[in-house]
């Protein structure tokens, strides 16, 4: 680790110790190497292991090339309905949606069913028809939920997706010339979305984690039962979640993550081979998956900050104060709790970069910022705290001078 300051004058003897010291902690941070980002070998024509909880990607090939991706897709619908939808709803089923193409559950025009059980159909069995009546369902219409789909990726800062259907199937906007797509970094991100940030994440666990699941019709005439087609629950104790998904168009594609020491890794696999590679996606999986256990460790990269009082040109020094007196003013970091987890390897720079007016003009407000403390991993900002005043400085106006003479005078 290697740490960089801009200080103030006062104190600098304390902090360049306190930098030898770090440097010398810094050598206790690095892990071993494993394996160079170069010498992975991955079928994946875009692939992306990311940091689930801060969105850094930690190995990428093709990551920002735009690929459809088939029934991955699904993770966007099923968080969407779990967050805008109400799982107890009985939904009917219209023609369109009895229309869709194999993998089906075979639901039938005007049949009624709860929305709960169609998540478990979607997501474990990946029925597209089951999508298309959730789609309906929650948005009103395919195209309004499509809509609903690309708020929420853009929500989430995927700006390189585009949805069309609810179940992943290749589509095309014919007057505009777009596709059904999107980008192994963005579905890394919205995956990292489903296990991590959204309100409905562990109903979206529970879901994609279980085995078999059992449901009728809303009028229990028909009964049918689903089982998790992602096989990759079963291939590393750490597997928490994940979705399959292929077409002709974009062949194997895969999005899973795993938790492991209380990190949680997303990877996305996109044109990951075609029949008969179906296996591919599963090595390029755990070959990711381990990559991201071995580097990757959590260290608090937090370092304390002592600042001097800045000085105020033009302030009352405190309740007594005179003319003649320079006002000073106490600052503090706004940093809450004393603490920054990240998930960091042993290549990874981190620079804490710390700024302060030197001088103030008064009038100084309380709390007003002043300065920050950043932090820079591999030269890119990833936080910043806000250095605030402690105190209110007012202004020496000519009535504030004004006054102290006449005090003067009454008391002489």
């Amino acid at each position: 680790m290697r740490i960089k300051k801009n200080l103030t004058n006062k104190g600098k003897k304390r902090i360049y110790c306190g930098v030898a010291a770090i440097l010398t902690a810094a050598a206790l941070f690095c892990v071993p190497e494993y394996a160079a980002a170069d010498e992975l070998q991955l079928y994946a024509k875009a692939a992306v292991l990311m940091d689930a909880d801060s969105g850094r990607v930690l190995y990428g090939k093709n990551a920002q090339e735009k690929l459809p991706m088939a029934s991955t897709t699904k993770i966007m619908t099923c968080i969407l309905a779990l967050e805008y939808g109400n799982p107890d709803e009985i939904v009917e089923v219209s023609s369109y949606a009895a229309s869709m193409p194999k993998v089906k559950l075979n639901v039938k025009s005007g049949e009624n069913y709860y929305l709960r059980d169609l998540l478990y159909s979607l997501m474990l069995e990946s029925h597209n028809d089951s999508a298309v009546v959730i789609a309906e369902a929650v948005g009103g219409s395919v195209e309004q939920f499509a809509a609903m789909m690309n708020q929420k990726a853009r929500d989430i800062g995927c700006f390189d997706s585009y949805f069309i259907t609810p179940n992943g199937l290749d589509a095309k906007v014919n007057d505009t010339g777009k596709v059904h797509s999107t980008t192994a970094a963005d579905l890394a991100k919205i995956m990292a979305y489903c296990v991590t940030d959204s309100p409905e994440k562990e109903k979206f666990l529970e879901i994609t984690r279980t085995q078999g699941y059992d449901f009728t019709d809303a009028d229990g005439t028909r009964s049918f039962h689903c089982n998790n087609h992602n096989a990759f629950l079963g291939m590393m104790q750490e597997a928490l979640s994940g979705k399959t998904g292929f077409t002709n168009n974009a062949g194997y594609c895969y999005v899973g993550a795993v938790e492991s020491e209380g990190r949680v890794f997303t990877v996305a696999l996109l044109a990951c081979g075609w029949p008969n590679n179906r296996s591919y996606k599963w090595s390029d999986m755990k070959k990711l998956a381990v990559y991201g256990m071995e580097r990757y460790q959590y260290r608090d990269i937090y370092e304390e900050q002592k600042f001097s009082d800045i000085p105020v040109r033009s302030g009352i020094a405190g309740k007594g104060g005179t003319p003649y007196e320079e006002a000073e003013v106490s600052v503090t970091l706004q940093a809450g709790e004393k603490s920054l987890p990240y998930l960091l390897c042993g290549d990874d720079r981190v620079e804490v970069k710390s700024r302060v007016e030197p001088v103030l003009d008064a009038p100084v407000a309380e709390g007003e910022q002043v300065g920050a403390v950043s932090y820079y991993l591999n030269g890119e900002l990833i936080k910043s705290y806000a250095v605030c005043t402690d105190d209110a400085i007012e202004k020496r106006s000519f009535s504030w001078i004004f006054g102290y003479i006449l005090k003067l005078a009454f008391f002489l």
